[in-house]
């Protein structure tokens, strides 16, 4: 199966710090891993709500993000089902990611790991 799991779902956000302090302090969501004012992950008791900035704003509103084990070849058949590629695969600075439209128009970000 080429999905691994649901990875998280991703928000964008204008400002990380502003973000961050509001999930904390509003809903109590634990932080998980950040990463400078780019990127941020929140443990949502057992699922992952990840704020991304900056360059990490892939996506123009809230959308899924699932981990697979070869971005290239996942793209290629979703596309081949019909989706549509909003940012052709590229590598960031941890994992290789493109976001995709599925046919009803839903964005959807695939990731996984960096080749070597």
């Amino acid at each position: 199966m080429p999905v691994e799991k649901l990875g998280m779902v991703l928000y964008p956000v204008d400002d990380l710090s502003n973000a961050l302090a509001f999930y904390q302090e509003a809903l109590g969501l634990a932080l998980k891993v950040r990463d400078g004012d780019r990127f941020c992950a929140l443990d949502a008791g057992g699922a992952t709500l990840a704020l991304a900035a900056g360059d990490e704003r892939v996506a123009s509103g809230p959308c899924a993000s699932l981990e697979v084990d070869d971005v290239d070849s996942v793209v290629a058949r979703m596309t081949a089902a019909g989706a549509q590629i909003e940012r052709a695969a590229e590598d960031g600075p941890h994992e290789r990611r493109a976001l995709l439209r599925d046919p009803a128009g839903n964005p959807l970000v695939i990731y996984g790991p960096l080749a070597g």
